[in-house]
């Protein structure tokens, strides 16, 4: 045997024993929104399986999926749940590490609210009202569409809107690598964002240049609209609260002035405590979620390793179990908890290609 074989030689050991070394539950990271569900599905898995109950971290959407797409193993996770769809960068990542083969399982939708102690009066906003409140620039307020940007300067939501209280700005939200701020940057800061008529144009633009193949005009304009519409502030009055959304809630209730960004279904099981603002008119309810009328809602999903199933025992019947109509239907389990359902065929598609265990398809 060569220097070069025998030196190689305890390297392949280690790593054929760590594979050898099976893990008997499945592990689960991701979202904190998608963390109570995920975690009755799993409770009831165990209770009713001979498998063992998975174990679920709250890690948020974005470090999930970074732990999800490190490599196949038994030293990464099997499942990771997101409160928005895999990322075109994050699937290349997945791929690169040797995770080829997903299968995305879209669970059903949720919205994002704005909530606040429940004594004090109903607080009406808009997207508008959110973006100049979080936003780290804003259009001038002298001259909004002359395209000049200045530090936020409003202090109190009344700046904003006179016709809102005039308390100060002080709003507890999730940290960047959570799926609930992807989706509210997304949804609510670059909705209110886009009504102003030069930040619509600048949109316009880089799509353009990209779809003309001018790859780096388009992505400095993307680069620029995407500052101007997702970057929040950092001076105090938007405060970064963790993945612990039940901890917010604690922290809304009995304080006046403190409001929080979460989903809907925290809101739901804490109308004791809190309530949720009114966004454009229309109130962040079940009804209004399901019907596509709350102007802030997302899609929450789960990713599975394909390669995991079959070595990672009850991957199958984990999945089998978050995709029966018992769990996920119109009357299952998890609407109970504030899940709002997909359409019935919507359900059948995807229940289908879980059950088939099929890859998704590359993104664009």
């Amino acid at each position: 045997m060569s220097y070069r074989s025998a030196a190689a030689l305890p390297l392949l050991i280690v790593l054929l024993s760590s594979t050898a070394q099976a893990r008997d539950y499945i592990s689960i990271v991701g979202s904190s929104t998608v963390y109570p569900f995920a975690t009755v599905v799993a409770e009831t898995f165990g209770k009713n399986t001979k498998f063992k109950t998975p174990k679920i971290e709250s890690t948020g959407s974005g470090a999930g999926m970074k732990l999800f797409c490190a490599g196949i193993g038994v030293r990464t996770p099997d499942i990771t749940n997101t409160s928005r769809r895999m990322k075109k960068s994050e699937q290349k990542l997945c791929a690169r590490n040797g995770v080829r083969d997903v299968i995305e399982v879209k669970v059903g939708y949720d919205g994002i609210v704005i909530a606040r102690d429940n004594q004090q009066p109903p607080i009406e906003l808009t997207r508008r009202d959110i973006y100049l409140a979080l936003a780290k620039e804003i259009p001038d307020p002298k001259a909004p569409e002359s395209g000049q940007l200045v530090p936020n300067p409003y202090k109190s939501w009344k700046e904003v809107n006179d016709k809102l209280p005039d308390i100060a700005i002080e709003v507890l939200g999730p940290p960047p690598t959570s799926g609930t701020r992807d989706a509210f940057s997304e949804i609510a800061m670059e909705g209110g964002c886009r009504e102003f008529g030069w930040i619509r144009n600048l949109e316009k633009e880089y799509k353009a240049a990209l779809g003309a193949g001018n790859r780096p005009k388009g992505m400095e304009l993307r680069n620029r609209y995407w500052g101007i519409c997702h970057g929040v502030r950092e001076d105090g009055a938007f405060i970064e609260a963790g993945e612990n959304d039940n901890l917010l809630v604690q922290k809304l209730s009995g304080n006046p002035n403190l409001m929080g960004i979460f989903g809907y279904s925290y809101l739901q099981q804490n109308q004791d405590l809190i309530q949720g603002a009114t966004i454009e008119g229309v109130e962040a309810t079940f009804e209004n979620i399901a019907e596509g009328k709350y102007p802030v809602s997302r899609p929450l999903y789960f990713y599975v390793k394909k390669a995991h199933v079959g070595k990672i025992p009850g991957i199958n019947e984990y999945i089998a179990e978050f995709t029966s109509d018992a769990t996920w239907g119109s009357e299952g389990y998890l609407v109970e908890r504030g899940m709002v359902p997909m359409p019935d065929m919507e359900r059948i598609i995807f229940q289908s290609d879980a059950e088939a265990l099929t890859p998704m398809q590359p993104l664009r």
